[in-house]
């Protein structure tokens, strides 16, 4: 298997609305992708195209190696393929530790195995707070959270919506490290930023997308290259 996700020719509706264009992406075994734009840059929609969760769409989907284009949310998830969305949905009468029952799968071949302790040395915020209410908890923590609690379902890639938006610049760097950490476990990773900072800090590639569009496809290094496309596409 060369890539664990390829998304190819994906569009996406929104009633009438055509929305993402054709967007395309790989991504290999163990390697973090950034999709990086602005607001409204389509990040959000390609994320939830991905997991069918979108009104209409169509292009094609191979995770692990297999099209699951046509697959339900929840079975889509089962395969080991972890959503982190942007607004969070945690339990918020629910404490952590229960929290984090809720997102438990077992065990899959070839994906790193998180329990609840080894998820609070990754997080060592949540482990001061177990027995917390989720809804007591600060938008970081809460960030936090929703990233642990996706990782209790043992996925082989995570999709990961906004990871630093909003935080705190200490929180920020707790952030990057962990998800430093969740690759070196051997975890396959895509996030959405627009900090282009903090996807320096953890990214192998980054595909950036602008109206719905992919605008550029690379590495770090051939992005550092290229100001002209931070400036069209990424300066504020």
């Amino acid at each position: 298997m060369t890539h664990k996700l390829a998304v190819a020719n994906l569009n996406a509706y929104y009633g009438q609305a055509h929305i993402l264009f054709d967007v395309a992406f790989t991504v290999a075994p163990g390697e973090v992708v950034a999709l990086l734009g602005r607001n409204g840059a389509g990040k959000s929609t390609t994320f939830l195209s991905i997991m069918a969760m979108v009104e209409r769409r169509s292009g094609t989907v191979l995770f692990e190696g297999d099209d699951v284009s046509r697959l339900p949310t929840y079975a889509i998830a089962r395969r080991g393929l972890g959503f982190v969305p942007e607004n969070r949905r945690i339990f918020a009468d629910l404490t952590v530790e229960e929290n984090l029952m809720v997102g438990r799968q077992a065990p899959r071949p070839g994906a790193p195995g998180w329990t609840p302790e080894t998820l609070f040395t990754l997080f060592p915020n949540l482990a001061e707070m177990r027995k917390r209410p989720g809804g007591r908890m600060s938008g970081g923590e809460q960030q936090m959270l929703t990233i642990a609690r996706t990782l209790m379902g043992n996925p082989s890639l995570v999709l990961l919506d906004e990871p630093s938006e909003g935080l705190a610049p200490k929180i920020v760097e707790q952030m990057a490290a962990a998800i430093l950490t969740m690759k070196r476990e051997g975890l396959a990773i895509v996030l959405s930023e627009q900090n282009l900072h903090f996807a320096r800090l953890i990214s192998d590639r980054a595909v950036i997308l602008e109206k719905g569009r992919v605008r550029f496809s690379g590495s770090l290094a051939e992005l550092e290259a290229r100001p002209d496309i931070r400036d069209a596409y990424l300066a504020v």
